[in-house]
């Protein structure tokens, strides 16, 4: 009897020896792959996975100051961007846990002052759901410039929005509202008599201890916060200056891959939640975006992963001014991928899928070089002609990719710099390469538009609405544009 206890000891013992084996392989290739995105000045950042629940993973790329040669660690802190507005989701669900509001009620239910023609017709429910009608307040003509660098009140800011017509009927469809968020954090305010920060601090970063996680003020002293930067070609600049109280409830979050992963393991708790409210932040709601559903501040989405079947993918990402984000969980197999990059936007989505398959073994895209990075440089530089010609050199070259992001980034580049002619032809780049996708026409609308244009903007925007019926900011253009053509 006793040998045979020694033997099943035994054999746990040599079980656990080769699981152990195995995560130290899985993350060693994530190392590696993470290393290359760096090397290829895709990701410079902070990373955290946990397999079954147990950090396999946390190391810093790259730097979190360029002018100190400070380097990311997993206790930098990053700006959030829109992963804040799982956060926002969750105090409100605890408010309607509570009893002290409802989802199903008109927002004016809680904020008189509201507009009754469209308060009276927007839900909680609504803007936790992107399905208000609001339109996105980041979405405005000229927002970075004119309202991005001021700071305002809750009170003051909901003002620059609330008397705007609907983009549709509450209820009706998904489309992306920042503004939904702000009010979110508004109501909050209202509710509880405290500022969004104090309630958010004392009901969610204190209890679970994250120590590195709060709202971000510019003017406050900071230690281990990263500095953010944006990508010009090859080159790197500072990021552009935004004032924290304009994401608010929205974005306006910092945090820690480290705090993170508290935060990750406190959902599959009770803690601070009952287990039904916590089953709502996940519901797929709404269609959102391709073959994802919308929770409350989480995006949803079946994925069929071989050997395991479908498995419920839930996360999100964020962006804000030289920083952008991801955060993914498989509640099924408790695992977990944070990503917080502080150079501007990159390809986390891809960076996320191809650890994803390093977890289940499957097989997965190795990084490559940005193709953006190299020709905008050629097309700033040289002009069409010249980039025109590299871009075809290198769509040869396989250890290029084109990315739809970078490329519509190069391209903006372009615009902004009055290189009209120039941005048209990296646009049509991704056009070429992803011809389903409405951004991409939207894109190049917009470039045809700004080089004066109006028929091709007219084909394109058109397009991008067909590929994308929940392109209301491209509706609105496309409606004034031929709007002004039967004049």
């Amino acid at each position: 009897m006793k040998k045979s206890i020694k033997l099943i000891a035994l054999c746990v013992l040599m079980l656990l020896f080769a699981i152990s084996i195995f995560a130290q392989d899985k993350a060693k290739q994530i190392d590696d792959l993470l290393s290359k995105y760096n090397e290829y000045g895709q990701f410079n950042g902070s990373a955290l996975v946990a397999e079954n629940g147990k950090i396999i993973l946390k190391k810093g790329f790259g730097q979190a100051n360029m002018e100190w040669n400070i380097p990311n660690q997993p206790d930098t802190k990053f700006r959030l961007g829109s992963i804040s507005k799982q956060f926002t989701a969750f105090l409100i669900v605890k408010l309607a846990e509570e009893g002290k509001l409802k989802l199903d009620v008109p927002i004016t239910t809680y904020l008189p002052d509201y507009p009754k023609e469209n308060g009276d017709k927007i839900t909680i429910h609504n803007l936790l759901t992107h399905t208000s009608g609001i339109t996105n307040y980041t979405s405005a003509p000229n927002f970075l410039k004119d309202k991005a660098k001021n700071p305002y009140t809750p009170a003051e800011f909901v003002k620059t929005f609330d008397k705007l017509p609907l983009d549709f009927k509450p209820g009706e469809k998904f489309s992306y509202s920042n503004s939904g968020y702000f009010l979110l954090g508004y109501i909050i305010e209202k509710i509880t008599g405290k500022t969004y920060e104090q309630y958010l601090q004392e009901t969610i970063f204190t209890p679970l201890k994250m120590v590195n996680s709060g709202y971000d003020h510019s003017d406050v002293i900071l230690k281990n916060r990263a500095a953010g930067y944006e990508k010009q070609g090859k080159n790197f600049v500072n990021s552009s200056f935004i004032d924290m109280s304009i994401p608010y409830a929205a974005g306006s979050l910092y945090s820690t891959v480290e705090d993170l992963y508290l935060w990750d393991q406190s959902l599959y708790t009770t803690k601070l939640l009952s287990e039904k409210s916590m089953e709502s932040l996940f519901k797929p709601y709404i269609k959102s975006w391709g073959e994802e559903s919308y929770g409350y501040g989480w995006s949803v989405e079946d994925v069929t992963i071989e050997g395991k079947g479908k498995l419920k993918i839930i996360k999100h990402g964020g962006g804000i001014n030289g920083f952008n984000t991801i955060i993914s969980r498989i509640p099924a197999d408790k695992n977990l991928v944070v990503l917080l990059n502080n150079t501007g936007g990159t390809v986390l989505g891809e960076m996320n899928e191809a650890v994803r398959n390093i977890l289940y073994n499957q097989p997965y895209n190795q990084a490559k070089k940005s193709m953006a990075l190299e020709l905008l440089d050629v097309f700033k530089e040289k002009g069409t002609t010249a980039g025109v010609t590299a871009y075809k050199k290198l769509k040869t070259d396989p250890s290029y990719a084109i990315k739809e992001g970078d490329i519509n980034n190069a391209g903006y580049q372009l615009l902004q710099t009055g290189k009209k002619k120039e941005a048209i032809e990296i646009f049509k780049i991704n056009v070429e390469t992803f011809p389903k996708s409405g951004n991409v026409y939207d894109s190049l609308g917009e470039a045809y538009l700004s080089d004066g244009d109006k028929k091709l903007a007219i084909v394109n925007y058109s397009k991008s609405i067909e590929l994308d019926p929940s392109n209301e900011a491209g509706k609105k253009v496309l409606e004034e544009l031929t709007k002004n053509k039967t004049k």
